[in-house]
């Protein structure tokens, strides 16, 4: 089940310590910051301007009839509007283009950092969370970089420049004008408080949507099959009313807010016509001074409303900044070695030494049921054909994860042509091993691209060579575009056994020393699964080979069979000495091609014997 405490913290609207990381992504920027901060300036400068220029306008040239004045006036007013456009317009196009810089490098190293991170952090974190810290927190980001942080200076800098000029035509008329800023304090102290709260709940619920939607998109057929549609529609629907009931409400208090500031700078409007026409009227203060307070009291309400926006987008920015660091902080890697040893002409040797191994931190609170491998031990020599077998969980796929040094042992070794694979890079490892899984990836392209997955040094010929020897030339030669068939989501525009036969192509053109078939025919039908294995024998040709199968009938002609059961090798032998043995094995190949019925108590029987012959 998903936990969605994560997505409830909000975090401050300020945290010095997020910010002074989150400043470092626009660093190489900071020209175009430099160049926004400046406009940004002029433009508080510019803004107050205007009522300023027109107490002038009515003091000195309406009231007085003069209209070359008024007219040259209205002129350099004219210019100021039209300079401020142009500016607004940089400014805006200059901090939207830093957002999206800032963002896209940070979304390439979140992605970055999430392609080196160990398969055991994929083991603990679910897809949804990963792709919405990606995308949703990375946008959220977006929102502070381009809207935020430049603009913010601008709004403070306003209101300090309309500040300035109204204290500079009438000390009384501002203090009236600033008199009603208590209400407005009040007013966005509950509107902060109100909206953080509803804030919180529609990012549970949108957590919880995209968890929802991400289970039931990848298990649509189970729900399909099982007849369960109206009921998930119920379960589903709760939850988006849930959500959209948060929605209205957070809706609710901006719809409230707003006009509120517009009421709030009503009566201030309404003071200042009120008091300040008495001022008109004693001949205290000009009629254009009355008219640019009036003015400035209408611009002041908008830098401080603005604000208030500034506000919940940095406390989401920080919210998002929080999650998405922590995942950056994330050092669940595998080991690298200090002075790592290059495989220059790898045979194949495979050894297992004493190996033990389980999923699971000592932190976890694991105890000696946990281990998944037990001191297990064998040798593989270059070109051998080996086969694994054993009962589901008995720890056949967690040896080829421990080979791929996707995961790293506890105790033992396991060594690749005497070379203890911890003093190997795995990139470079993984070079020299291919692995063809049961549950086929496909990514979206074209068959050519999830062949070579985008690598150029592999020429076309080899491709067409592979597909040929696999006999996937077939069914790809059929297709309209051939190589060039556009593949989609998963390769679900193609059955189960051509993306089988596609992955084989896919480890033959790399030409690995090693080739791990991993339940790799298991899910093809038997038509499909004779073209294969017509194709295995040249496709395991002076490569050691590691076959883990369920079909006892893949496996019979196998240099060796290793038996697994409980993470414990338990037999090793050919398919006719462990046959000979009636032990595990023998019980395994009675069940598949005999039809005989075994008790459960029978197999438990079967490994004691088996364990006391096989030493």
């Amino acid at each position: 089940m998903h936990d969605f405490r994560e997505d409830e913290v909000l975090g401050k609207a300020y945290d010095s310590r997020l910010m002074k990381r989150l400043l470092k992504y626009v660093k190489p920027y900071w020209k175009q910051v430099a160049i926004s901060v400046f406009l940004v300036l002029i433009l508080a400068v510019l803004n107050p301007l205007r009522p300023y220029i027109t107490k002038f306008a009515i003091d000195d040239y309406i009231l007085k009839s003069n209209y070359v004045g008024l007219f040259k006036l209205s002129l350099l007013l004219f210019g100021l509007l039209l300079v401020q456009g142009v500016i607004q317009y940089i400014l805006n196009y200059t901090t939207e283009w830093i957002g999206h810089k800032t963002i896209f490098d940070l979304r390439m190293e979140i992605f970055s950092h999430l392609q080196r991170l160990a398969l055991k952090f994929f083991d603990k974190n679910p897809t949804g969370r990963l792709v919405t810290r990606v995308t949703n927190d990375v946008e959220s980001l977006n929102e502070m970089y381009s809207s935020g942080i430049v603009l913010i200076f601008g709004d403070i800098f306003t209101i300090i420049g309309i500040l300035y000029f109204m204290f500079k035509l009438s000390f009384e008329l501002s203090l009236v004008t600033l008199s009603v800023l208590p209400l407005l304090f009040y007013a966005t102290f509950l509107f902060r408080k109100k909206a953080r709260e509803a804030y919180r709940e529609v990012r549970i619920l949108i957590a919880k949507i995209n968890a929802f939607l991400q289970e039931h998109f990848s298990g649509v057929s189970v729900v399909q099959v099982f007849n369960r549609g109206e009921e998930e529609f119920k379960k589903f629907d709760q939850i988006n009313s849930k959500y959209r009931d948060a929605n209205i409400k957070s809706i609710f208090y901006y719809a409230v807010f707003f006009p509120v500031v517009e009421l709030i700078s009503a009566i201030g409007i309404a003071l200042i016509i009120w008091y300040g026409g008495g001022e008109v009227i004693k001949g205290a203060v000009t009629i254009g001074v009355l008219i640019s307070f009036i003015q400035y009291t209408e611009m002041f309400f908008r830098p401080v409303r603005d604000l208030s926006e500034k506000y919940n987008i940095f406390q989401t920015a920080m919210a998002s900044a929080e999650r998405i660091f922590k995942l950056l902080d994330t050092k669940i890697f595998i080991k690298r070695p200090e002075n790592p040893i290059k495989l220059e002409k790898v045979r194949g040797d495979v050894e297992f030494k004493n190996v033990w191994f389980r999923y699971k931190d000592d932190s976890d609170g694991v105890g000696d049921d946990d281990w998944i491998l037990k001191d297990v031990s064998f040798k593989i020599k270059a070109g051998e054909k080996v086969a694994i077998v054993g009962a589901t969980g008995s720890g056949k796929s967690t040896i080829i994860n421990l080979m791929g040094k996707f995961y790293e042992v506890q105790r033992g070794q396991i060594l690749i042509d005497g070379i203890d694979i911890r003093n190997i890079d795995e990139r470079e490892l993984r070079k020299h091993i291919a692995i063809v899984l049961q549950d086929v990836m496909l990514f979206s392209g074209d068959i050519l691209t999830n062949i070579t997955l985008g690598n150029e040094k592999i020429p076309f010929e080899r491709v067409v060579e592979s597909a040929r020897l696999i006999g996937a030339d077939k069914f790809i030669e059929k297709l309209p575009r051939g190589y060039f068939e556009p593949v989609y989501e998963r390769g679900s525009n193609l059955s189960v056994g051509e993306r089988q036969l596609i992955s084989f192509v896919r480890a033959l053109v790399y030409d690995p020393e090693i080739l791990v078939l991993d339940e790799a025919t298991s899910s093809v039908d038997v038509e499909t699964e004779y073209i294969i294995q017509k194709a295995i024998d040249k496709l395991l040709e002076n490569r050691t080979a590691i076959v883990i199968a369920h079909r006892l009938s893949t496996i019979q002609n196998s240099d060796k069979i290793i038996v697994l059961h409980k993470g414990e090798v338990r037999e090793i032998g050919t398919h006719e000495e462990l046959l000979e043995m009636r032990g595990i094995y023998y019980r395994l190949y009675q069940l598949q091609y005999k039809d005989r019925k075994v008790k459960a108590g029978d197999l438990s029987g079967i490994v004691k014997t088996s364990s006391t012959k096989s030493g």
